[in-house]
């Protein structure tokens, strides 16, 4: 304790636990890469996150060599616990299908606190770091009202703008912001009228969020969260650079970094670079009804569950129609009673099922499906032709051969899930609704696929019945 009165060596031990943060971020990083080990992952990271604010808490001095005051420290902790209950009660209510919209709630409140932080440090001292302050307001303002509309998105509350015209507004925004911050860097104007410019940003930024993420449709929102995430990280790191805080920095460089990789991946998925996403619409074009050769059959539930029943290998490839039935459970139910009757069962995952990044993943997780039986799309790909059923659970875009056979669909080239090349085809929908590209689906006309419609959860109940009474 009487080392800690020394100013350097309280200095040296601050800089030393924000190392130890950083350290305790990648390692919780390294454990979210598998679902086993992922909720381990969240107790290291936030207990780095933990150690940098105590530590700042005690440890730090301003400029002028005094620590926060009591008041500010009292204000500062019961910030930290309000906000560890309210985070706490939203995590534990929130459903799995709403997972998505909970991520870019967060992605919003991440954004909207740099942005904050950003204009709070430029009232106080509108000459330091001016750069970087005015991209931390700049970033965070866009990742806030972004995160926002993509949230109304997912919630269903936002409709999309398909136009051409978004385009060229979006770029006129980003030019306007571009101007301003020349201008406030360049100086030669009065402190006042620089202020007028700096919120004249903040409106502008705020404004070019909504209008970015407006024309996105559906089948890229999970290409928009992590897109909208890694301006969160980038924002904090900017936020970091404001404050000197080696922890902000590290933290917000690894989440932006993490979200970039993430978004070109997704885009990989999608075989659609970044720009495409952000500029041009999925969906409309492609086949019409009358278009597809074949016609639709159904297959009724007995007839499915002795299809099941006596397979060898079967296939679930499961999509947000899954979630919006929360029928994982069933769905595990099925595959363990299919598992009992000596049948393989595996799911195939394709990387922008759903509406987020693994969300999949998590839902299956949810359910306790082993972690080994969720196999990526590449390697299920290679199984397929071997495979007596393929179950198709709620997915539509994802197993199209329009992608593959259709050069004039919008998502030809698209990676996909091979179900059409399985011994048999079943597909559950509720209807002969299209999915988010708004094309019709081939598969659903393959002379091997048979359509079960309801309710997911409800279509599996049945069927499981169906196999028990056998």
């Amino acid at each position: 304790m009487i080392l800690l009165n020394i100013p350097e060596t309280g200095k040296i031990v601050l800089e030393f636990s924000y190392l130890l943060a950083a350290i305790l971020f990648v390692i919780g990083l390294k454990f979210q890469s598998h679902p086993h080990t992922a909720r381990k992952g969240n107790l290291w990271a936030a207990a780095g996150m933990l150690l940098a604010m105590i530590t700042t808490l005690f440890l730090h001095k301003d400029e002028a060599g005094n620590a926060i005051s009591t008041t500010n420290a009292i204000i500062v902790v019961a910030t930290i616990i309000g906000g560890s209950i309210l985070g706490s009660v939203i995590a534990r209510k929130v459903k799995m299908t709403a997972m998505p919209e909970l991520v870019s709630f967060f992605n919003a409140s991440g954004g909207a606190a740099s942005a904050l932080v950003a204009l709070i440090e430029y009232s106080k001292n509108p000459d330091s770091a001016i750069l970087v302050t005015l991209l931390g307001l700049v970033i965070g303002s866009v990742a806030f009202s972004g995160s926002m509309i993509a949230y109304g998105k997912l919630a269903g509350k936002v409709g999309d703008i398909f136009s051409k015209v978004m385009t060229y507004i979006n770029l006129v925004f980003l030019a306007g912001i571009i101007i301003i911050i020349v201008l406030v860097i360049s100086g030669g104007q009065t402190a006042d009228i620089k202020q007028y410019l700096v919120y004249g940003l903040l409106a502008l930024s705020l404004i070019y969020g909504v209008s970015f993420v407006m024309p996105i449709g559906g089948a890229d929102m999970p290409v928009v969260i992590s897109l909208l995430n890694s301006f969160t990280g980038i924002a904090a790191a900017m936020a970091g650079f404001i404050y000197g805080n080696e922890a902000m920095k590290l933290g917000g460089i690894l989440v932006g970094a993490a979200g970039t990789l993430l978004t070109l991946l997704m885009c990989k998925a999608m075989n659609r670079s970044l720009i495409n996403v952000i500029i041009g619409s999925f969906g409309g074009g492609g086949a019409s009804s009358d278009q597809v050769a074949g016609a639709i059959k159904e297959v009724s539930l007995s007839d499915a569950s002795v299809l099941l029943s006596y397979s060898q290998k079967v296939v679930i490839i499961p999509g947000y129609g899954l979630a919006v039935a929360q029928a994982q459970h069933i769905c595990h139910e099925l595959e363990s009673l299919l598992e009992a009757n000596g049948v393989e069962v595996k799911y195939g995952i394709h990387p922008v099922a759903g509406r987020m990044p693994g969300h999949m993943n998590v839902l299956l997780a949810e359910a306790d499906v082993p972690y080994e039986k969720l196999v990526e799309m590449d390697d299920i790909n290679a199984d397929i032709a071997n495979t007596d059923v393929v179950v198709v659970i709620g997915a539509n875009d994802v197993v199209n051969p329009a992608a593959l056979n259709d050069p004039g669909s919008p998502i030809y080239g698209m990676p996909i899930i091979h179900a059409h090349e399985a011994k048999n085809i079943i597909v559950m929908k509720r209807g002969m609704g299209k999915g988010y590209a708004a094309i019709e689906n081939f598969l659903f006309y393959d002379d091997k696929t048979r359509m079960l419609f309801g309710n997911a959860k409800d279509s599996l109940q049945k069927l499981v019945t169906e196999i028990k009474a056998m």
